[in-house]
């Protein structure tokens, strides 16, 4: 399911039980109006969401407040009292190391292909457009893209005749071209297979949410390996917020452990809120 088809539940829907968190109540009516910020495939999801959100929010607020952080004079322009004491708390309480050249190197050993320039592909297709909730004619366009292939196969030269006939792409109007694509200026399904081809004409179709495609590689430029040097700062950066988020987690796991909370199960499964 695609996220603009995910549910979100609303005020005007079943009423939502109050939760409390050490004798603090958090109304219905507030988890109803934190829904729209949490979007999930039920309401009942979507209520345990916005809960949980919340609940999260008033733990570290009364933290924050037994530990003398006073929010409305630490906050800047861009934030509220309550984000300044949330922050002010956070910067306090969760210490993270900084990470050190060999963790650095050994993450860019473990991890070379992330450190590739993009690779670059120039591509035609001849795209057989279907509703993907239609799955008869999904079924009926891959079989005609398959007898397409074949048809290639054993004569390419025809390759600008079939896209004139067949493909819905607006491509059509240039044979059928593509260009030359770098990664994320397609779609991420076709995309994912589309870097995977060697040059020259693909055997099988590529499915994707517009239909299916018969493409040929006309030219593919492999991404090269980018020297430790130029990634370091990248690297150093993502180990370090990697380890605050881990360790804003592993805060907050402790912090709602000890508190007196009812009305929702903190544990991650879906609590019954909604009556």
């Amino acid at each position: 399911m695609s996220a603009c088809s995910k549910t979100t539940a609303k005020a005007t829907g079943p009423d939502i039980m109050d939760v409390t968190v050490n004798g603090v109540t958090i109304k219905g009516d507030d988890i109803a109006q934190e829904l729209q910020f949490h979007p999930a495939e039920t309401a009942e999801e979507a209520v345990f969401k916005a809960a949980e959100a919340l609940v999260i929010k008033q733990v570290l607020l009364q933290t924050a407040l037994a530990e003398g952080i006073d929010g409305a004079a630490a906050r800047s322009d861009e934030e509220t009292a309550d984000e300044a004491a949330i922050r002010v708390l956070l910067t306090k309480e969760v210490m993270i190391p900084q990470a050190e050249a060999k963790d650095c190197q050994h993450y860019y050993q473990a991890n070379l292909n992330k450190f590739k320039t993009s690779p670059l592909v120039e591509a035609k297709h001849i795209l057989l457009a279907a509703d993907p909730r239609d799955f008869e004619e999904r079924q009926a366009n891959r079989e005609k893209a398959e007898a397409l292939i074949a048809q290639l196969k054993a004569d390419m030269a025809c390759f600008p005749a079939l896209v004139e006939e067949f493909s819905s792409c607006p491509s059509k109007t240039d044979g059928g071209s593509l260009g030359q694509l770098t990664k994320g200026q397609t779609t991420p399904e076709f995309e994912k297979q589309l870097f995977l081809l060697n040059e020259g004409l693909c055997e099988s179709p590529i499915e994707s949410r517009f239909g299916f495609h018969v493409v040929v590689v006309d030219k593919k430029v492999e991404g090269e390996q980018m020297p430790y040097e130029v990634c370091e700062k990248k690297i150093k950066q993502y180990l370090e917020d990697h380890a605050y988020v881990r360790g804003v987690s592993q805060y907050i796991g402790m912090l709602v452990g000890e508190a007196d909370i009812k009305g929702i199960d903190m544990n991650g499964s879906v609590s019954p809120l909604v009556q």
